[in-house]
């Protein structure tokens, strides 16, 4: 007979710190006795962590002594084995520090999620937890694509264990399809002899399939969430997997999880936006761990082509199946760290008793345009585009680019401009700059950021946040334009980060000429003198 344990406090919590109101947990953990889910695995055990994490985070023995934990399910934590390979502590004092015999404890599962290369240290911790009692499982994360010869290899080791109670596996970066299962399952059986259980996740939808497909191989363990909470696009749905197997003769009752899942997930669903689509389903495709997907969805300085580029991008990286923030922000920043900050003094003066058009890709552009080309036409001004901005190439004087995450999304373009390109040679690698035309030509104005700080200088400039626009704006400084006209800057939602970037973007540039010749000839949401396109046409 198969086994549904369900995860949602634990994987969930990737979305909401673990944070999880009292009233959901009352409903959820009441949901789940009724329903009558085998296993509930309450959230993870961890050593204290840097900034705030809910209680499910560390799901500590005083915490549950203070929550009411009805009969009826068996009640687990997880434990990543780096946690306790990494402590500065033996494993048996790592595993003593953070917990208690199993029959002090309302906790009898303890499951521990490891990598491949962690198998082999992993003895001791079960070796620990079994001393104390605990029923134990052990997951291998990222179990698909290895070589069956790898994955046999891993589970010959825990067969060697004296104790272990079920052996997992994991489609962390939710690529599995029903064939890559069977194999997995099919290695396994080499030398692993227990009960097998599957952890699935929803990025190509297949989350619910694999599972069904496992436990008709006969793995016993299958895990779900309620609605499919979890890292990236989510996992198996509880609610859906019992949709399937309440056709079947069992004790489970699945009225109880729709009611908590449409009363209390749903809302939650909508608002932090878990499950599958186009995005993770790139990723899965890619190899990319999930969870660099949704910090890209997250980020609002990234639009879906900033995410699908960002996809390609990270997709050449190495360690991309293991989320690492190290390589995120590295494989993501366009600081230009690796070359010191260079540049010309090309631009100085060169639009001086000159108006300066700094055009933007917002909404206002294209609702305006055909009038904005008109007051090209009649005004002749110096016409600087941010970025790419195809339709208005032939008025277009200078392409600004600065190489952040635009970058990700237009670079492909770049062999098109024949306009000058202004930008910041240090921030480009040579064969980024070999993307651009052999007859665009290249004006170098340097770059560097600095939070607190804008200012211009001949050659280079220093602003507060890498947008391009107030690179854009330091260009203009040092162009000494008389007045300088904007369109196409809508702006963004009052608590949005890009709105707030570029609030102190504007208020640190008040000691400079431009700031006081700004003229947005489009409607804007910022604090710039407001004019109207129609007014000088």
């Amino acid at each position: 007979m198969f086994k549904i344990l369900d995860c949602t406090l634990r994987d969930g919590g990737y979305y909401n710190h673990w944070d999880f109101s009292p009233d959901v947990v009352q409903a959820y953990i009441l949901a789940m006795v009724a329903a009558k889910i085998d296993y509930v695995e309450l959230g993870l055990r961890n050593f204290a962590q840097p900034g705030f994490l809910g209680a499910f985070a560390y799901t500590s023995e005083d915490f549950l002594n203070r929550l009411d934990l009805p009969e009826g399910p068996t009640y687990g934590v997880m434990i990543d084995a780096k946690t306790i390979l990494n402590a500065n502590l033996s494993v048996e004092d790592a595993v003593d520090a953070l917990f208690v015999d199993r029959a002090k404890s309302k906790v009898d599962l303890v499951r521990i999620a490891a990598h491949f290369h962690e198998v082999e240290h992993s003895e001791p911790i079960v070796k620990a937890l079994k001393d104390k009692g605990y029923i134990v499982g052990y997951n291998l994360m990222q179990a698909g694509g290895k070589p069956s010869s790898l994955i046999a290899e891993k589970a010959k080791i825990a067969q060697s264990w004296a104790g272990l109670d079920v052996l997992y596996f994991a489609d962390s970066l939710g690529n599995m399809d029903g064939n890559e299962v069977k194999r997995i399952v099919s290695a396994l059986r080499e030398h692993w002899q227990g009960e097998l259980g599957i952890h699935t996740h929803n990025n190509m939808a297949k989350a619910l399939d694999n599972c069904l497909t496992a436990r008709s191989v006969g793995v016993k363990w299958l895990d779900s969430t309620i609605t499919g909470m979890g890292r990236g696009a989510g996992n198996a749905q509880t609610e859906n997997l019992l949709a399937v197997v309440s056709q079947e003769e069992n004790n489970y009752v699945a009225a109880p999880v729709y009611e908590l899942a449409i009363r209390h997930f749903e809302k939650m669903q909508k608002k932090c936006g878990w499950g599958s689509n186009l995005l993770y389903f790139l990723g899965a495709q890619n190899n990319l761990h999930p969870t660099y997907i949704q910090n890209l969805l997250s980020d609002s300085h990234f639009g879906t082509d900033e995410v699908i580029g960002a996809i390609e991008y990270l997709s050449q990286q190495e360690n991309k199946s293991s989320y690492v923030s190290d390589v995120y922000r590295s494989a993501l920043s366009f600081s230009g760290e690796k070359k010191p900050v260079s540049g010309t003094s090309v631009l100085c003066n060169i639009a001086a008793n000159r108006e300066v058009l700094i055009i933007a890709n917002g909404p206002g552009l294209h609702k305006y345009l055909p009038d904005v080309i008109a007051y090209i036409q009649k005004k002749n001004p110096i016409v600087i585009a941010i970025n790419v901005i195809t339709e208005l190439s032939d008025f277009v004087d200078y392409y600004c680019l600065s190489h952040n995450n635009k970058f990700l999304s237009e670079s492909a373009s770049y062999n098109t401009l024949v306009k000058p390109v202004i930008l910041p040679k240090h921030r480009f690698s040579n064969e980024e700059l070999a993307l651009f035309s052999p007859s665009c030509p290249l004006m170098d104005y340097g770059l560097a950021v600095q939070t607190g700080e804008f200012y211009t200088e001949e050659t280079s400039c220093v602003i507060p946040f890498d947008i391009t626009v107030a690179y854009a704006f330091s260009v203009a400084e040092n162009m000494k334009a008389n007045n300088v006209t904007l369109v196409g800057f809508n702006g963004y939602d009052s608590n949005d980060t890009r709105q707030l970037e570029m609030l102190e973007t504007l208020n640190l540039m008040q000691n400079f000429q431009i700031s006081h010749h700004l003229l947005a000839l489009t409607p804007t949401t910022y604090p710039i003198t407001q004019g109207s396109i129609y007014a000088s046409v």
